[in-house]
């Protein structure tokens, strides 16, 4: 199936895989890739160094376009950046929207720039700033969210770019595809479902998780940073949830205290991290620690395989998965299933 995406980025298949902290690793990525769709490599966990070497990784495993995501509110994101352009790294995406500067840049070495944002206006921003493409994620999508569907955001920055754009939030399989295309999206990003495949180096137990879950079971909570964040409602959450602030903190700084010495992080480094993901909120301290270590709340459960003392960032589709192919049988389903939808809408 092509579409503007897969002509702009190489793929066969016009689906991408979103950069998710310690789970979207070399091997998902290159899994995906070798399926025909677009991987996209988390880098927020990552040193530079480890980077280099995990996009290294990648090319050793797949001859496939990918992707790296980057953030672009770190301190380092230029040395990120030249990473990138140094190893031929085929495609740029942002959780946040990179500045123009680094957008030329990128742009300059032949790199694709593909930001993700939650708004219209943050599309018509980063297209002007010359982004290539964007990515568009509706309420229902895991992590940091916003509050418009995906349905009611979508065709709003559809109409309001002209670059491609790629629907996220609430997209499985086939069906949810050829939505998509129909609004007038060149591909649909899933983060949650691919994390639920046997090329996922999830945890079992973390995955059983997962797929004993309800759409009921997936939440929307701003006590881990202070942010919407979706995630599965778990005992930590209700703990947070229900901690008063002197507690909080004490959580935090020894969370932080773990990120820094897995991040070698300095502790200025840490808590400037933090405050960058404030976004003008008006959090606490322990929630601007939260904001800078929640990786390491994130590593607790997708790492070590604690679901009692790691955040699970959950779409809604999660209620709704019980499955876990490999990547590679995941997209041939998916591409089966949006041509027999196809053809049944031909027959209205």
């Amino acid at each position: 199936m092509e579409t503007p995406l897969t002509r702009l980025v190489g793929v066969r298949h016009p689906i991408v895989q979103t950069g998710m902290g310690w789970v979207a690793g070399p091997r998902l990525v290159s899994a995906t890739a070798n399926a025909g769709a677009l991987g996209i490599l988390a880098s927020a966990t990552m040193t530079v160094d480890r980077l280099r070497a995990a996009v290294r990784e990648v090319r050793s495993r797949t001859d496939a376009p990918f992707g790296v995501n980057l953030r672009a509110d770190a301190s380092d994101a230029g040395d990120r950046v030249r990473v990138l352009i140094d190893e031929g790294v085929r495609v740029a995406s942002f959780a946040l929207a990179p500045s123009p500067g680094l957008i030329t840049e990128l742009k300059e070495a032949g790199v694709i720039v593909i930001p993700s944002v939650g708004a219209r206006r943050h599309a018509e921003k980063v297209a002007a700033w010359g982004a290539d493409a964007v990515i568009v994620q509706g309420g229902e999508g895991g992590g940091h969210t916003g509050e418009v569907a995906t349905t009611v955001l979508l065709p709003q920055v559809v109409d309001a770019v002209d670059i491609p754009v790629v629907a996220a939030g609430g997209f499985f399989d086939g069906r949810g595809l050829v939505a998509a295309l129909a609004y007038g999206a060149a591909g649909v990003a899933m983060g949650t479902r691919f994390l639920l495949t046997s090329d996922s180096t999830v945890p079992d137990a973390v995955k059983a998780r997962y797929l004993a879950a309800t759409v009921r079971d997936v939440t929307v909570t701003r006590a881990v940073d202070g942010l919407p964040h979706r995630m599965l409602r778990t005992d930590l959450v209700a703990a947070l949830e229900h901690s008063g602030r002197t507690r909080s903190l004490v959580h935090a700084v020894r969370r932080a205290a773990r990120f820094r010495k897995l991040s070698g992080l300095t502790w200025r480094r840490l808590i400037h991290d933090g405050l960058a993901m404030r976004h003008g909120k008006d959090l606490t301290w322990s929630q601007v620690l939260l904001a800078a270590n929640t990786p390491m709340l994130l590593r607790s459960a997708m790492v070590d395989g604690r679901t009692d003392l790691g955040v699970m960032a959950s779409g809604q589709v999660a209620g709704v998965i019980d499955d876990l192919p490999s990547c590679g049988e995941l997209v041939e389903r998916i591409m089966k299933d949006a041509e027999e939808a196809r053809e049944r809408l031909t027959g209205f």
